[in-house]
């Protein structure tokens, strides 16, 4: 697969850099004598939907029972624009849960429910094989002993597009925070109840140009992209 061939790249140059550092003869990425700093246990893609799991080599001995669980949510709640893919495996005594997810667009009031049933229809529906009473493995997310969920989450900043835009320019995160749609239905209990979300220390994003830090609905000339108030649509729990 074309991404997990540029993630092992990424992950590994810095070994590369290292060997050839120390006088070693220079290595072949297309090599299959590539020595291997990091490797993939599992990955899996569903349309748009791509998660890939790596580990350092000297951990992969000790990876069981890896797995993967599909949940459709997109047109007639079932296709896979929308949804996620899970993938579940163990380390050692520790059991482990990414979850990979991209949940219902939509910036008019009352869309953050879409994305709330989404993230109930994901839990509600994701389950892996038990693998038997020997076995005993966890079969739902919340039955894993350490539980990430990842992806484009599609909660916005529920504030007028030209206010949110001000705001980003002055680097206000306080106020855009205050305003964030997933951090005020998690407040409230609507959704990821009991669950921790990193300190956000990064601007909000949605389109960049190419090679620029500027959003994309803000220059000129291009028409037919639909412009979006920037927002964390990305996030991980």
């Amino acid at each position: 697969m074309k991404w997990n061939s540029l993630i092992r790249e990424t992950l590994n140059k810095k070994l590369e850099k290292e060997i050839i550092k120390k006088g070693k003869k220079s290595i072949d990425q297309s090599s299959n004598n590539v020595p291997q700093d990091f490797r993939c246990i599992i990955s899996k893609q569903m349309v748009g939907i791509f998660i890939s799991v790596w580990v350092r080599s000297n951990l992969h001995p000790y990876i069981r029972h890896p797995s993967v669980s599909c949940v459709g949510c997109g047109i007639m709640g079932c296709l896979g624009n929308k949804g996620s893919v899970a993938v579940r495996f163990q380390l050692h005594e520790t059991s482990f849960c990414f979850i990979c997810s991209h949940l219902a667009s939509g910036d008019r009031e009352g869309d953050e429910k879409h994305r709330n049933s989404d993230v109930a229809e994901i839990f509600s529906r994701t389950s892996f094989p038990g693998g038997g009473p020997s076995l005993n493995l966890s079969s739902k997310i919340l039955d894993h002993d350490r539980v990430i969920l990842l992806g484009d989450l599609n909660y916005r900043i529920s504030l007028p597009e030209a206010t949110t835009r001000f705001l980003v320019d002055t680097g206000e995160w306080k106020t855009l925070l205050e305003n964030d749609q997933l951090r005020a239905e998690v407040m409230n209990g609507q959704v990821l109840q009991g669950w921790h979300e990193e300190a956000i220390k990064f601007a909000p994003t949605y389109k960049y140009c190419p090679n620029s830090d500027e959003y994309y609905a803000c220059v000129q000339g291009k028409k037919g992209k639909r412009g979006r108030a920037p927002a964390w649509y990305s996030t991980s729990f």
